[in-house]
């Protein structure tokens, strides 16, 4: 099932799919470190616990292979998640920098964006919207390309974590 894209505006993205899962399976895939990281393309040094940073290294997709090669010259690029919210099978939060990381820039000074996964029930399984929000707040020189950047991003990761429980269920 292809994602639905909401309108958005320059501020924030956000994502809405249908998963065919129980909703205890789907909280797994987005709040256990080491699958989503298996999912999304990372490895977390650490579990998602609210108030905590974890560090992750760019790993590439065990889902799909031709999103795995895009990712591939990222691979062992460093970056942090500050974990915010973990409300069980209902939302999950985190802060980071988005975009693309580049080699040796420091966005320690720069603001985060905000990314929530909200789980809602429905007949037919579990619907998850994404939103990512604060990119008015991105520097302006980077502003785009990061909007750019995470807008394309997501649109993968939300069919990726539905191959991921296809595949894993």
């Amino acid at each position: 099932m292809e994602p639905a894209t909401q309108k958005s505006d320059t501020d924030r993205i956000q994502k809405k799919t249908l998963l065919r899962a129980k909703r205890s399976r789907v909280w797994r895939a987005i709040t256990d470190s080491k699958e989503f990281g298996a999912w999304f393309g990372m490895k977390v040094d650490g579990a998602f616990t609210a108030s905590t940073t974890v560090k992750c290294v760019i790993t590439p997709t065990t889902v799909d292979p031709a999103i795995a090669k895009e990712q591939k010259p990222y691979e062992g690029m460093p970056f942090e998640l500050y974990i915010e919210q973990v409300e069980p099978e209902r939302v999950f939060s985190f802060r980071w920098h988005p975009g693309v990381p580049e080699p040796g820039v420091d966005y320690a000074k720069e603001p985060t964006t905000l990314v929530c996964f909200e789980l809602e029930e429905v007949p037919e399984g579990v619907m998850l919207t994404l939103t990512e929000s604060g990119f008015d707040r991105i520097p302006l020189a980077r502003r785009a390309k990061a909007f750019a950047a995470n807008d394309g991003g997501w649109t993968a990761q939300m069919q990726l974590i539905e191959k991921y429980l296809v595949q894993t269920s």
